[in-house]
């Protein structure tokens, strides 16, 4: 296929006798967005076919990402993949070790858990010292559930920001939520988080309880899966509904009114 590397090169195999090996590729490969997903039908097929060549592979968790392969689809055997983790435990002193084959002339594939790699994912530490070290690096197409929370929310796609996780304190929640609704309002721009599955509800509670009424919030769950859930409503038209969010993966986003900065 084009612009793919030749087999030999995506396995990892020795230059000749007084050559010095070019550095390999790093993939970022996406990841279905729950386990139940098939990569077959959540990937495209240039996609699969970066993968079916690597057989070394930097994994948030080794056991989902194995399970990921089997199903994608790799040239050598399971039990022959190399999988190293990279998580948010890794201290940055691993990350030489973790790019040492790539440096040899070997390829790697790069997986988050689920969806894009090295967004909001502990990836993007590799990715930089990728680019330090010179290394070519290759994103592949896939999920992202940001950019499907996005574009399905109707609120502003030419003005976003993705603001990460708010704190778990009921206190320092609310005041994120209070900063992160007037900085919406003061650049026009669409604000997206997240949060873990069981802090859903209080996360909602905790919007409900303190952004204006007309600040549009967008709920959407398991996004691409049968599951998926996406709801938009105002602040008020939340409070009248009172919805319980499962404990699953969600985005939330939200869209000040201009009216919010008197707030």
């Amino acid at each position: 296929m084009p612009g793919y590397p030749p087999a030999a090169a995506a396995s990892g195999a020795p230059a000749a006798p007084g050559a010095s090996a070019a550095p390999g590729t790093l993939w970022l490969i996406p990841t279905p967005l729950g386990a139940a997903s098939d990569p077959r039908r959540a990937l495209p097929a240039e996609t699969l076919a970066a993968i079916e060549p690597l057989d070394y592979f930097i994994v948030e968790n080794a056991r989902s990402a194995r399970a990921f392969l089997k199903a994608a689809g790799t040239r050598a055997p399971l039990q022959a993949l190399e999988l190293r983790e990279l998580n948010e435990h890794t201290p940055p002193s691993a990350l030489p070790a973790l790019l040492a084959p790539l440096r040899a002339g070997r390829d790697a594939g790069l997986l988050s858990e689920a969806g894009a790699p090295a967004i909001a994912d502990p990836g993007a530490a590799l990715v930089a010292a990728a680019h330090a070290a010179g290394i070519r690096v290759r994103p592949l197409i896939g999920p992202s559930a940001l950019l499907l929370a996005l574009m399905a929310s109707g609120l502003n796609g030419q003005r976003f920001a993705f603001v990460g996780y708010v704190p778990a304190q009921a206190e320092a929640r609310l005041q994120r939520l209070r900063e992160i609704e007037r900085r919406s309002a003061r650049e026009d721009e669409t604000a997206l988080i997240i949060e873990t599955p069981y802090r859903n509800q209080a996360l909602l509670e905790a919007a409900l309880q303190v952004l204006a009424p007309d600040t549009r919030l967008l709920v959407a769950g398991d996004l691409s899966l049968p599951t998926e859930r996406i709801v938009l409503d105002t602040v008020a038209g939340w409070r009248r509904a009172r919805r319980e969010l499962p404990r699953v993966p969600t985005v939330f986003a939200l869209q000040a009114s201009p009216l919010a900065r008197r707030r």
